[in-house]
């Protein structure tokens, strides 16, 4: 690969940003590795995926994603790693081999925390014994399973390509391959799907004790099949209850929401998430990752990556397929719209560690929001009521410059 020749070239949009305090610390470091391949296309799906063939070229990608992540260390100014995640596509379709090969580099070039948290995504339709067994061995000490619905027709619509047995048993199957912490991945809202229909496939998930569930609902995104040929979904009346209802199942079994779509039992929110909706930074390496990057003197820079494997492998074509440094009249929005996610949004005095901003860069905007009953009367936290999580989009409306 070659590298970038300039990287004045690949700003894209916005004006360059006015001087800003330098951050104070850098903020903690994650990892995100893209694995793009599936073993099909799902019809809801509008992320970099794409169907794999019968061979991957597992060999040439990992020795990419480590050329990739080699550009990318100028960035990370001695810190170490707190979290990986390899997200995709399928990640788990890659061997061990290739994974081991992958970690280790990573390793070599950046520390890893004494505590990291390494999390792979996997479906039950790719799950293996064995695999999994040597996985855990990897250090690989979390898994985020696709279980989506465990109701055979509701997955069908789905396009999944397991049946519910399948999902049953591949978290019986992460356990006693030595994942003590894993999280079932559920939506709901599902084409025809009724308040029980939802409610079933939850009490399923909290039967097998995930020690995490994202629960989130199925929405219709371009360019994807549904988007084109949607299918038929529930009413309004009946998405909130599914809603209301699932919450109070979720907290009844000590589940507690810590973001939108995010339940947790005590002491196992996803740490590479927190880190994300909490304005950390992260390297994206892999077709079509995206990153996040801070700098001492104050640029904040997201990045993204060549998104199509073909043009990722290609040895004429660069990794980084475009960069942006956020202005001082973004970054409100562009942190708040993270912190704001979760539950009991973030600690005031993050803002300014974070962004290089004062927070009286926010005054006016959060002054209105409090007032509209969207933002907590809190001056040492961030946190949106609970009428301000029903309405994130109107509450994040205020802080666009």
């Amino acid at each position: 690969m070659t590298p970038d020749s300039s990287a004045s070239s690949l700003i894209v949009g916005g004006a360059a940003s006015s001087p800003r305090a330098p951050l104070p610390t850098l903020p903690p470091l994650s990892l995100y590795i893209h694995i793009p391949w599936c073993v099909r296309k799902c019809p809801y799906c509008d992320f970099n995926s794409h169907t794999a063939s019968p061979v991957l070229p597992e060999q040439e990608y990992v020795d990419a994603l480590l050329a990739d992540l080699d550009q990318d260390l100028h960035a990370v100014y001695g810190r170490e790693l707190t979290s990986i995640f390899f997200g995709g596509g399928t990640p788990s379709l890659f061997s061990a081999e290739a994974l081991g090969r992958l970690l280790e580099g990573v390793e070599q070039r950046i520390p890893f925390a004494d505590d990291i948290e390494i999390t792979l995504e996997a479906n039950p339709g790719t799950f293996e014994q064995e695999k999994f067994v040597a996985y855990r061995k990897l250090g690989i000490n979390r898994l985020s399973i696709g279980i989506q619905s465990f109701q055979q027709e509701k997955l069908k619509a789905l396009g999944r390509i397991h049946n519910g047995d399948e999902a049953v048993r591949a978290a019986g199957m992460a356990r006693q391959a030595g994942f003590d912490n894993f999280n079932l991945d559920l939506m709901h809202g599902l084409p025809d799907q009724s308040l029980d229909d939802a409610l079933s496939d939850l009490r399923q998930a909290i039967e097998l004790n995930p020690t995490h569930i994202s629960w989130y609902q199925l929405t219709l995104e371009p360019n994807t099949v549904f988007w084109n040929q949607p299918p038929v979904l529930p009413e309004d009346d009946t998405l909130w209850d599914i809603q209301e209802a699932g919450q109070a199942l979720l907290a009844k079994h000590g589940y507690a929401q810590y973001e939108v779509s995010a339940y947790a039992q005590a002491g196992r929110p996803a740490r590479h998430n927190l880190n994300y909706w909490s304005f950390g930074d992260f390297i994206g390496i892999g077709a079509g990752a995206h990153g996040k990057l801070s700098h001492p003197d104050g640029r904040i820079v997201r990045t993204w990556k060549t998104r199509l494997p073909k043009d990722y492998l290609n040895p004429v074509k660069n990794f980084q397929a475009g960069e942006k440094s956020l202005s001082n009249d973004e970054l409100p929005f562009d942190f708040l719209m993270n912190a704001l996610r979760l539950t009991d949004g973030v600690e005031s005095r993050l803002y300014p560690q974070r962004t290089g901003l004062s927070l009286d860069s926010l005054a006016e905007a959060r002054a209105d929001a409090e007032q509209s009953g969207l933002l907590q009367v809190e001056p040492s936290r961030l946190a949106a009521t609970e009428r301000g999580q029903l309405f994130l989009n109107d509450l994040l409306q205020k802080f666009l410059s």
